[in-house]
Order: structure tokens, then sequence, then C-alpha cells
């Protein structure tokens, strides 16, 4: 089977953007199977809001692709530009130097990129 790589980017706050990409991971899923996708969505500037602990009306959703797998990542630029700190994220974000590194990063390696 072919193994495909698919890093989504969230960069607003936007409740309903975020809700999308989270929807989308879930139909491309659902589409390819589980095991046939590596995903991990990247968020920066207000982007990184989406991954707080509370507020979050994503949260489950978040957990639960988490535990198929899918990354979630936040840019430690914009954590800091919004006075977030890495204990206020949910347990299952992992803070990269750059989000806009992390995306190039995937890219270069051939990841598709996906920004709803």
């Amino acid at each position: 089977m072919e193994q495909y790589r698919v890093v989504f980017h969230v960069d607003e706050g936007n409740e309903a953007r975020v809700g999308m990409a989270l929807k989308n991971i879930e139909n491309l899923m659902a589409d390819l199977g589980e095991d046939n996708v590596q995903v991990e969505l990247v968020t920066n500037g207000r982007g990184v809001s989406a991954l707080v602990k509370t507020p979050n009306p994503h949260q489950a959703q978040i957990e639960a692709l988490a535990a198929k797998g899918v990354r979630f990542t936040a840019c430690a630029n914009s954590l800091r530009q919004a006075d977030i700190t890495a204990d206020a994220l949910l347990g299952t974000v992992e803070v990269v130097p750059s989000g806009v590194g992390e995306l190039v990063k995937k890219q270069v390696q051939g990841w598709a990129y996906i920004r709803p």
C-alpha cells in the first residue's frame, strides 16, 4: 500500500478554520486509511491558539486524532509573540522552533501541503 504524507497548516485563530482543518484530516484518514497516511498539523501566528488547553472546543477531536498518530505542532516564535507558554498547550502538542521552518522541512521531504 502507498504511504502518503500530508502537512496541514493553520495560521489563523478562527475556530471555523480550525474545525475545517480537523475535519479535513479526519476525512483524509478515512479515505486513504489511517495506516496509509502520516499527518501533521502545523500552527503558527494566531493559529497556535487552536492548541491551548482551555478554552478549546476542539480538544476532544484533537486528542482523538493524536491517538490515531496525527502530530500537532506549535511554533515557538508565535507562542512567545502571543505570550502562551508550552504548559498552556494540550498534552499532545509538540513545540517546534519555527512553524514556517517546519513547513519547509516537510515540503522538502515531499509532504503534500494543505492550507484549508
